[in-house]
């Protein structure tokens, strides 16, 4: 097992290795303590893993009750937060007792974000159970739901009191599904450690990429500066998602960004095309898609709902080379060439 220190507003563990979720209880109780733990999963995870964490946290001492979503980014909207909070309410949940994230993205986003605002801030733990959760979204505390104009927009920074990832949970994943985790692997690659293009053992790859994000938040937590390198590829990404209503997962969304920001990267002089079809090869052999499906018009009014928007700028992401990145402020007047160059 590896142990990856987060020293943020709050400082916590995150776990790295096989086997962890069977001794989940003891793991959370002795970082959070409390005697009642709310279970937030969705429908998928709850028949694979739910029985198994639940016996965890009985064995622990722990009460439990279980609220449950459907699977999908569509699960993550105000009226499942808003159901999520008064469930929280009548089980009695108070500042004492423990949200247990178990599933993807999307229930650790929604369980984190209830977790953050339920009596302005209960404990949660994030357990999760998709290598894109993995590698990115359960660590940093950063915790949301969406909105119809767009995504993420409702959230705040809430650090988790313990992050258990059981590497062993990611084997009952689709191809699809680990595709999808892998656009975060090879952004972690573009922005930071040129070796993640290369590296095959699963449990380093986990390591690796939250070691470089727990660096990334410990210094700058609440996203004023370097931490926005962690976006690359986000701001067309969401704008695809947004245009598919969704239907392009967020992974596959991302890989399409990553490519057209980097080939705005390479028409603005940042980098040359090797970095480009260094990047292009490795979504290729990962079975990721690197063309955006929407035009250059589509994508730019979408985007400009994005939260990384500040007044009259958009803070967008380019490689100079594998493993350095850089921000640029732009114009959002001057988005729509860049995206044209970007998809051209």
């Amino acid at each position: 097992m590896r142990t990856i220190r987060v020293n943020a507003s709050k400082a916590y563990d995150v776990l790295v290795g096989a086997g962890l979720l069977d001794r989940a209880g003891g793991l959370i109780k002795a970082a959070a303590g409390g005697d009642l733990a709310v279970v937030v999963t969705d429908d998928i995870v709850a028949g694979l893993y739910l029985d198994r964490l639940i016996n965890a946290l009985t064995d622990a001492g722990y009460k439990t009750c279980v609220f449950e979503v459907e699977n999908g980014e569509s699960s993550k909207n105000t009226q499942n937060y808003i159901k999520l909070l008064n469930f929280l309410a009548e089980h009695g949940v108070t500042r004492s007792d423990i949200v247990v994230a178990l599933g993807g993205g999307v229930v650790g986003d929604l369980a984190g974000f209830a977790a953050a605002t339920y009596m302005r801030g209960v404990p949660y733990v994030q357990i999760p159970t998709t290598l894109l959760a993995a590698v990115d979204s359960s660590v940093g505390g950063k915790t949301a739901i969406d909105l119809p104009v767009g995504k993420n927009l409702a959230g705040a920074f809430y650090q988790p009191e313990i992050v258990i990832c059981d590497h062993d949970l990611l084997q009952t994943l689709s191809e699809r599904v680990f595709a999808d985790g892998m656009a975060e692997v090879i952004k972690y690659g573009m922005i930071a450690d040129p070796e993640l293009f290369r590296m095959t053992d699963l449990e380093e790859i986990i390591t690796r990429c939250v070691t470089i994000k727990r660096d990334v938040v410990c210094e700058d937590e609440f996203e004023t500066g370097v931490r926005k390198l962690l976006n690359f590829g986000h701001t067309v990404g969401h704008a695809v998602e947004k245009l598919s209503n969704y239907a392009i997962s967020h992974g596959e969304a991302v890989a399409i960004g990553m490519a057209v920001e980097t080939r705005a990267a390479v028409s603005e002089g940042f980098c040359d095309e090797t970095c480009l079809n260094e990047l292009i090869e490795t979504l290729k052999r990962n079975q990721l898609s690197f063309e955006s499906p929407y035009g250059t018009e589509e994508l730019f009014i979408a985007a400009g709902s994005d939260k990384k928007r500040n007044g009259d700028t958009i803070t967008l992401i380019f490689p100079q080379e594998i493993g350095k990145c850089v921000l640029r402020d732009v114009k959002v007047s001057d988005l729509k060439r860049l995206i044209a160059c970007g998809t051209g």
